[in-house]
């Protein structure tokens, strides 16, 4: 009997410019598919408007392409996906496995963790606000390719919002069911989501939808150990030459090619050799890096 296909995804935001954290998220996530012969797919998550910056999504795709990474699929983008969105937040409130909150953040603890203040029904003289999803508390586990075994304790962190306040849905629960939807087989993505993970797996769960593989890599942080981010403004991929900005995601990675390779040869070499057993088994990885000069508009294919 063959083995189910390998279906990975890279799901970037559009609130700023690929970045080089980004950027490892993408790679491996590539090269975990592309390497077991699978697909992989591209999503928009652009479902949180206010936080949206001009033209990134466009950049954020027109980057990749110049590394030469393009999906298997047309990309596809969350915010034609509210219909399916709504079925499922319908499911789970007729299932009693989510109910509405009038709480706002200012009525939680200073540990942030929800105490269950509507979770018998909302107190008098108040009005509905979000959503939450109501987790029970049950302990369980799942198997990362990368961080190993990872104790699940979602109660740990209460009952979490699905729909917020402003009528927007949560990433937790529209990543779920689009997951489900591009039949995803591999989630490859930074370590500072694992707690997404075990958030995610109760939804999937609830909706009787499957559940992918996890892989989460190490998150790639400055020398003061903070994590390059959009907010923070780190270095754009866009100011990078693509080899060098390639092969810097590989080390990183743990994949160390040979020198002297071009753009298709630096691909095709580390497709054929991707290990996972080489990546970093940590959580958080100073990124260092040398992007090289600011790109012409040519696309290097020199050694």
């Amino acid at each position: 009997m063959n083995a189910a296909p390998v279906i990975g995804r890279f799901a970037p935001s559009p609130t700023g410019d690929l970045h080089f954290g980004s950027l490892v998220a993408a790679v491996g996530s590539y090269l975990a598919a592309r390497s077991a012969g699978g697909r992989w797919l591209l999503r928009v998550e652009d479902i949180d408007p206010p936080r949206e910056v001009a033209g990134s999504a466009q950049r954020i795709l027109h980057d990749l392409a110049r590394l030469d990474m393009h999906p298997d699929a047309p990309v596809l983008y969350q915010s034609s996906r509210l219909t399916a969105y709504q079925a499922a937040l319908d499911r789970l409130l007729t299932a009693g496995l989510a109910y509405p909150c009038a709480c706002s953040r200012a009525d939680l603890p200073e540990s942030g963790v929800y105490p269950g203040t509507c979770r018998q029904g909302i107190p008098a003289g108040r009005k509905p606000r979000s959503v939450r999803f109501r987790v029970d508390a049950e302990t369980g586990h799942f198997d990362d390719l990368v961080q190993g075994r990872i104790r699940t304790a979602p109660a740990a962190g209460g009952d979490f919002v699905i729909r917020r306040a402003d009528g927007l849905f949560a990433y937790q629960l529209a990543v779920v069911v689009d997951d489900a939807y591009q039949q995803v087989t591999e989630v490859v993505r930074g370590a500072d989501l694992l707690e997404s993970s075990q958030r995610q797996i109760c939804l999937q769960k609830a909706l009787g939808l499957p559940r992918p593989v996890y892989a989460h890599l190490p998150v790639a942080v400055d020398a003061a150990g903070n994590k390059l981010s959009k907010r923070s403004r780190a270095d754009p991929v866009r100011c990078g030459e693509p080899v060098r900005m390639l092969r810097a995601a590989l080390d990183f990675l743990g994949q160390r090619a040979p020198a002297g390779l071009n753009l298709d040869g630096l691909w095709q070499w580390a497709i054929q050799n991707w290990r996972w057993e080489c990546v970093p088994r940590c959580k958080t990885l100073r990124a260092e890096f040398d992007a090289g000069p600011p790109p012409t508009g040519q696309r290097d294919r020199s050694p």
